[in-house]
């Protein structure tokens, strides 16, 4: 097995309003060698903004902002933006969340060319009702029952489309995303984000089982699984940090996960790691607003040190770290 460091804690929640009930899920990336960290603060009522720190060092953060760098403002993300993931494509930043409205959680999408000014570009995933949903998948004998009771929540409910996660590059000249629909992790590949219609959705769906790219498979992620840090390029192919969900001993238990994609055609699973990465452990991660949580979310590479930043609990952010080159050594000696 890889060996895995656990860090420690690097930030939790403070005295602002907008992040008194806790600090989780971070995105981050690396600029001009500056550490920006853009995280899920959740303020009492469970009402989520994102809040900006930077750090000093990969487990020392410098500063942060005393107020959200991005707030709700449109019906879509009124109760809150959750669980943000970050990428640079062409000199655009992405800065991708889940817009929830109380009702509905779904991903959305806002761009910058400075990391201080924010465009909003609003939800880019499906808005697709359940009952239309089941109509374009149900005679698909290729895609997980799952998907037909897991999506499944109550009239007037559009399917919980999660985990929205841009890949660093464009592939074959083409903006490429993960997504979840449970139990799985989908692809979608786009030229440009104005092709993402009603009418694109309804042929994707009529062909679901062409764009999963990873389904449950071993125990600790045997429930479903969802993407985590945004793809890793390396010269064997992209390095995916994704969570898996499994039944614990006090309910789910979620630890973070590692595969390997063909860098060309990620559609194509190269290699996967028969056991997580890492799991829950620690105090901090077995108890807290939710227990037994592991939630990787955004990497920073440093020589061959892979620093994995992720929500614990549901609480705090934490950091992991481990040797780029025993991974995917690790990885390879797995290969599909």
């Amino acid at each position: 097995m890889v060996a895995v460091k656990k860090e420690g804690v690097l930030l939790r929640q403070s005295d602002f309003e907008f992040e008194n009930e806790g600090v989780l899920n971070p995105a981050v990336i690396v600029d001009n060698g500056q550490i920006h960290l853009f995280y899920r603060a959740v303020r009492k009522g469970n009402y989520s903004t994102i809040g900006y720190c930077k750090l000093s060092d990969p487990v020392t953060v410098s500063t942060c902002s005393e107020m959200p760098v991005l707030a709700s403002e449109f019906d879509y993300e009124s109760h809150g933006l959750e669980d943000p993931r970050i990428v640079k494509i062409d000199g655009l930043f992405y800065l991708t969340y889940i817009a929830y409205d109380g009702k509905d959680a779904l991903g959305a999408l806002a761009t910058s060319v400075d990391l201080v000014n924010w465009q909003k570009q609003g939800i880019i995933v499906p808005q697709i009702p359940y009952d239309r949903f089941i109509d374009l998948v149900k005679d698909n004998d290729k895609i997980s029952q799952q998907y037909l009771t897991d999506n499944y929540d109550v009239i007037n409910h559009v399917v919980m489309d999660k985990d929205l996660v841009f890949f660093p590059r464009r592939i074959n000249g083409k903006l490429t995303f993960f997504h979840r629909i449970k139990p799985d992790i989908q692809i979608a590949a786009v030229k440009d984000l104005s092709e993402l219609t009603p009418e694109f959705w309804d042929g994707y769906f009529g062909r679901l089982d062409q764009f999963i790219v990873l389904r449950p498979k071993y125990d600790h992620e045997i429930k479903y699984i969802g993407g985590g840090c945004p793809p890793v390029e390396t010269e064997h192919g992209w390095l995916v940090i994704y969570h898996g969900v499994r039944n614990g001993d006090k309910g789910f238990e979620y630890s973070a996960c590692a595969a390997l994609l063909d860098l060309e055609n990620p559609l194509i699973e190269l290699a996967r790691l028969p056991y997580p990465l890492f799991k829950p452990g620690l105090d901090y991660e077995l108890t807290g607003d939710v227990d037994d949580v592991v939630f990787p979310t955004g990497t920073a590479l440093f020589g061959d040190t892979l620093y994995i930043y992720y929500g614990a609990a549901d609480d705090i952010i934490a950091v992991a770290s481990v040797s780029m080159a025993a991974l995917l050594a690790e990885l390879l000696s797995h290969a599909s």
